[in-house]
């Protein structure tokens, strides 16, 4: 079991409303990645739910969220498993669009360290509109947290973001997979959850040290940047005052496909339940680190009651 401090009590059932993606993971396990034209052999397939979104829904649903989720899936077999997996997992999905084109479909490949590549046919997701992300509008003004990533088209995150700031909703960003942003996205931003890597890529630059990174995005950002640094836990950017968070020791990586999706839904259900960036991020830290103890995706999200809380000053 895993411990952290969480200070705050649980005044009311946490509200998130989620834009983002659904697709399917087809996922080979192999001893190591293959070189280009390199065919290796021995690997282990599973197909399994997935896309950044319907995680991430599904994460918030476990850890004790109400959730209702945005995105676009084909008319398809995928789509329909889809529908009944929201059902099963208490995920509302009364808006949920069904495009023309197939459900998105992401191949993936992990090696025995754990570490992954990941190659997406987004498909359906290319249908979801800004105008769908309007009509969704009184579900994230209901919401406490509307939490949005980009796997979906770059205009309908944006105007997720757009709408949540309109009606006064907590803003999160997970900017996965990582695009530049337009300069109008930066201020309707009050949380950005990237990795180091997502973070190069959103600052302009190969590579930089954490530190340097936040001085970057405080240029732009007015917001808080949480930003996740593998083994080495996650660094809360709030302006001029960056505080380290240690991570969740874990006796094993069997896959971090899932761990960032764990990471934004946990941090989001946090700050929902009223919890301040730093021990939001504990939680957060938390979640993560037991995603990356599971293979595929769904089976390694936590449910809250496979977290360990303890009371602040334990």
């Amino acid at each position: 079991m895993y411990s952290y401090i969480i200070v705050h009590g649980r005044p009311h059932k946490p509200s998130i409303a989620v834009v983002g993606s659904y697709g399917v993971g087809m996922t080979m396990r192999v001893e190591r990645m293959p070189a280009a034209g390199e065919t290796v052999t021995r690997g282990e397939f599973a197909r399994g739910p997935g896309g950044k979104g319907s995680n991430q829904a599904i994460a918030a649903a476990r850890l004790g969220a109400d959730v209702d989720l945005l995105t676009c899936v084909g008319s398809d077999d995928f789509g329909a498993e889809a529908r009944e997996l929201w059902r099963r997992e208490s995920v509302r999905a009364d808006h949920v669009k069904s495009g023309s084109r197939p459900t998105m479909v992401g191949f993936i490949l992990v090696e025995s360290g754990g570490e992954n590549r990941i190659a997406i046919a987004p498909g359906a997701l290319e249908e979801l509109l800004p105008s769908d992300v309007e009509a969704f509008a009184d579900s994230i003004e209901a919401a406490d947290v509307c939490l949005v990533s980009l796997e979906i088209p770059i205009k309908s995150a944006m105007t997720a973001l757009a709408v949540a700031r309109s009606v006064g909703t907590t803003t999160v960003l997970n900017p996965a997979p990582a695009v530049s942003l337009p300069d109008e996205a930066w201020p309707l931003i009050d949380y950005l959850t990237p990795n180091e890597t997502e973070a190069c890529i959103l600052c302009g630059t190969d590579a930089a040290a954490p530190e340097v990174l936040l001085d970057t995005f405080w240029r732009r950002l007015p917001g808080t940047v949480v930003m996740t640094l593998g083994a080495e836990g996650a660094l809360v950017g709030e302006r001029g005052s960056p505080v380290r968070v240690p991570a969740v020791p874990v006796d094993r990586v069997i896959d971090t496909t899932g761990a960032g999706d764990a990471f934004s839904a946990a941090l989001s259900v946090a700050l929902a339940e009223g919890g301040s960036p730093r021990d939001a991020t504990c939680f957060a830290n938390a979640a993560g680190a037991h995603a990356v103890r599971g293979a595929e995706v769904i089976p390694s999200l936590p449910f809250r009651s496979e977290l360990e809380l303890e009371p602040a000053g334990a």
